[in-house]
């Protein structure tokens, strides 16, 4: 059975940083690109930041170099390293998992999915 699971949201201030973890298991993690996806209430889904199996990374243009993604085959897992948060990033973030060598910017594209962490950013 798989497993999504994902964790390290929480209440920050403007200008602070989280670090988001995703974990998963039950499949072969390597094989799977992974992105974070947010959803504010009012707001569509937007895809933040994707990693594909090679490494290669991909980023939402709201990013503007302040987050970072990164993967650890070994654990299972990914890791979103957000900087110099903004109060329009809070939203709930998803992990997601598509079993294909590249991203893709569509939820649906994707295999497996968490139940979502919170990120509140106070101004």
């Amino acid at each position: 059975q798989v497993q999504v699971v994902e964790s390290g949201g929480g209440f920050v201030q403007a200008g602070d940083s989280l670090t988001l973890s995703c974990t998963a298991s039950g499949l072969t993690f390597a094989a799977y690109s992974v992105a974070w996806f947010r959803q504010a209430p009012g707001n569509q889904r937007e895809r933040v930041s994707c990693i594909d199996r090679q490494g290669y990374s991909v980023h939402g243009n709201f990013v503007r170099g302040r987050f970072t993604i990164s993967r650890d085959n070994a654990k299972n897992a990914v890791r979103l390293q957000m900087n110099s948060l903004k109060p329009e990033d809070t939203a709930m973030y998803y992990c997601a998992l598509r079993n294909h060598p590249h991203c893709s910017d569509s939820w649906g594209d994707f295999d497996y999915w968490g139940q979502g962490t919170q990120v509140t950013v106070s101004s």
